[in-house]
């Protein structure tokens, strides 16, 4: 019986608005040359949600040569049209509308979204994750949905892990959401938001669930240069390679845990901590 291999790239937090324009050509030319059979791009797609900025992302996003499925980040969210924002929150993806939130079958792999950026939430920062319950059974319907024996990825834009109290904690519901994805066949959780790569065990009650975190492709870097990750599956075992314009391997890539209070830079040219040492705390801004 011959061995299934597919390839998956995973992207996130573009940022079209401060795209990194050489990262951008550098990954278009590896999924062209490549040929991925899936590309999954975990969210923040902008900056600030603007018409300019998504037009850019559909522009790229709808001229890459691979299945994409694309996840809802709390920068593409509008910020400066509240009646947007509550009424009709993802008319800007419009031109990409059949990619969000898509569901890709790769035979006995697929990759499942899990939305984690709300439109509203009873705390000050709205750009940290929240898992609504709604979210989370839309999300485990699909997987039972699947055939048996089929592994997933589930694809969010924020890290599911809780950590500390609830003002720190970085998804709201995230460790109930584990504890789900744990009972199920999840091959690994694909996520973005904190702009640097990262490849975990997270143990819950139910089981361990491994959590895949992409960097960034814009020029708001933290503490690693712009990269993606590059996933092999082999119909048994999942393989992840951070790809970087710097040529560091992947293991300086791969911080060794997510930052209580991981957020990105806010404004371009603010410090870049050196590889693998990420800054515990970083004020937290809308």
């Amino acid at each position: 019986m011959a061995t299934e291999f597919r390839r998956i790239f995973h992207l996130s937090d573009i940022h079209f608005g401060l795209e990194n324009n050489r990262a951008l050509d550098w990954v278009k030319q590896e999924i062209s040359d490549k040929c991925p059979d899936a590309v999954a791009i975990t969210g923040d797609l902008t900056m600030r949600a603007r018409h300019r900025e998504f037009a850019a992302a559909t522009q790229w996003i709808n001229s890459l040569d691979a299945p994409v499925t694309v996840g809802v980040g709390n920068h593409d969210l509008p910020y400066f049209n509240l009646f947007e924002r509550f009424a009709t929150p993802y008319k800007r993806f419009r031109g990409m509308q059949e990619k969000v939130e898509r569901e890709l079958d790769l035979g006995s792999l697929a990759i499942v979204p899990l939305k984690t950026a709300v439109r509203m939430q009873p705390r000050l920062n709205w750009s940290k994750g929240w898992v609504s319950p709604r979210a989370l059974e839309r999300c485990l319907a699909k997987i039972d949905s699947l055939p048996k024996g089929t592994r997933v990825l589930v694809a969010v834009h924020h890290p599911l892990r809780e950590v500390g109290t609830e003002g720190t904690a970085l998804t709201k519901h995230g460790d109930h959401a584990l504890r789900e994805l744990a009972k199920r066949n999840v091959e690994a959780v694909l996520s973005g938001h904190v702009h640097d790569a990262f490849d975990i065990l997270e143990n819950t009650q139910e089981g361990a669930v491994r959590m895949v975190g992409a960097g960034t492709l814009s020029k708001r870097t933290r503490s690693t240069p712009p990269s993606f990750n590059e996933i092999e599956w082999d119909g048994s075992t999942l393989k992840v390679c951070v790809r970087n314009l710097e040529h560091i391997e992947t293991r300086d890539m791969q911080i060794d845990d997510v930052p209580e209070n991981a957020m990105p830079p806010r404004h371009e040219g603010e410090p870049v901590a050196p590889v693998r040492q990420v800054p515990r705390v970083d004020p937290p801004v809308h």
